[in-house]
């Protein structure tokens, strides 16, 4: 497949032919400024032209749950020695930030752009408000992501690593960083963390109906424990009416319990409108992508941190964590393991609240071109021989920024 001849620059018209969807038709796709224009067969080429020669199209990859701001990518190897506690690591990250000297804006540009080379258009990412670093993390993924506006989609969640209540003032520096320009309020354990459920809820949802802004909350609680949490998350939807603005990520308790529990878990998450965020990772029970999806639960994946004080695991290439997701869920047919792919392509957009994120016309040109024949293949062979389109424009090809998009050195 290729070498392709990049066609104009953005908002310029553009015809993709012989593309294959995911279905196996073979079709043509015309691109008129940032959108689809038209589908179907021998459309008229009076545009720039690339030949697909049967490359597999998809949907630009959505990235619905890292931490830009955290990560070590393209820095000096981390030696990682923290303890096996929630709060040893929360702690360490801490204690490793206030040394390393690390810009969080350059580190969170160089991974952006490398999800971009990828396929990745589309981020929600948390940035870090505590005590310690005020809201500068903040500030530095808002700016990051008007500098990158065009070029992909970033959301910015205002996260309290660190605790919400148990650490004072932090609720007002959350406060600032959604008057700074955050999209997203985020929470954190609001037992297991804060040890105060109502106090915390009451909080975060105050803040979402002030800023009139979505909630996105790291449920890490085990067992009963985060099962009671998201009860109360699940109450405070319905009742203040935020049905698709909260996302529960993690939400390792639907693992953890009983089947029966899970799926009236499950069902109350579905009634509520709550999207479920997934990282599948192989420490811990997960919700189930099947059992979410029978419920009408939308269920998407996210990497979590990259080469971080956390992990020294992870990579910009949602092909790999569709393939993680598939594995923690023993998805070996080829329909399963499409389903993990649309952890990381559709329903990353739906439950992100990201617009036109599919393959028809009207939806924004944010395309994937790989060469293989089937998604199943994409997933399990994650060829890095890619092209990529964002808002109508190549933006990537095999791995590789386009020369006029790469950060000068």
């Amino acid at each position: 497949m290729g070498p392709w001849r990049a066609p104009g620059a953005k908002g310029e018209s553009m015809l993709i032919r012989n593309a294959r969807l995911a279905d196996g038709t073979i079709v043509d796709i015309r691109i008129e400024g940032e959108h689809i224009a038209a589908m179907g067969h021998d459309l008229p080429a009076a545009v720039p032209m690339v030949d697909a020669e049967g490359a597999l199209a998809l949907p630009a990859f959505v990235e619905g749950h890292t931490h830009l701001d955290k990560t070590f990518w393209g820095a000096a190897w981390y030696r990682n020695e923290v303890g096996p506690r929630l709060i040893d690591r929360i702690e360490n990250e801490r204690a490793t930030r206030r040394g390393n000297g690390l810009d969080p804006l350059a580190q969170a540009e160089r991974l952006a752009l490398d999800f971009l080379a990828l396929g990745t258009t589309r981020i929600r990412s948390f940035a870090d408000v505590d005590t310690e670093i005020g809201i500068r993390h903040v500030e530095a993924l808002v700016t990051l992501r008007e500098r990158l506006r065009g070029l992909m989609d970033i959301q910015v969640v205002a996260f309290p690593q660190s605790g919400l209540l148990i650490r004072p003032t932090t609720l007002d520096l959350l406060e600032a960083a959604m008057q700074a320009g955050a999209d997203v309020v985020g929470g954190l354990d609001p037992a297991g963390i804060d040890r105060d459920p109502k106090g915390h809820l009451d909080a975060v949802f105050d803040l979402c109906s002030r800023f009139r802004a979505p909630l996105d909350v790291h449920l890490h609680e085990p067992g009963e424990l985060g099962a009671f949490s998201m009860e109360l998350i699940i109450e405070r939807t319905r009742a203040l009416s935020m049905q698709g603005r909260v996302v529960i990520s993690h939400a390792f308790c639907l693992g953890d319990v009983a089947p029966a529990r899970a799926m009236a878990l499950y069902d109350g998450l579905a009634e509520a409108g709550i999207a479920l965020a997934t990282t599948a990772p192989p420490s811990r029970a997960v919700p189930s992508v099947k059992a979410a999806r029978a419920a009408g639960v939308t269920i998407f994946g996210g990497n979590d941190g990259i080469r971080d004080a956390w992990t020294p695991y992870g990579a910009p290439d949602m092909l790999q964590r569709a393939m993680l997701i598939g594995l923690k869920n023993e998805f070996r047919r080829d329909d399963e393991i499409a389903l993990a792919m649309e952890c990381v392509t559709t329903a990353g957009a739906i439950g992100c609240g990201f617009e036109g994120a599919g393959i028809a016309t009207g939806d924004r040109a944010d395309l994937v071109l790989l060469p293989v024949e089937t998604v199943a293949e994409a997933v399990v062979g994650q060829p890095r021989d890619r092209l990529v389109i964002s808002h109508g424009r190549i933006v990537a090809q095999g791995a590789a920024l386009m020369p006029e998009l790469s950060p000068a050195e």
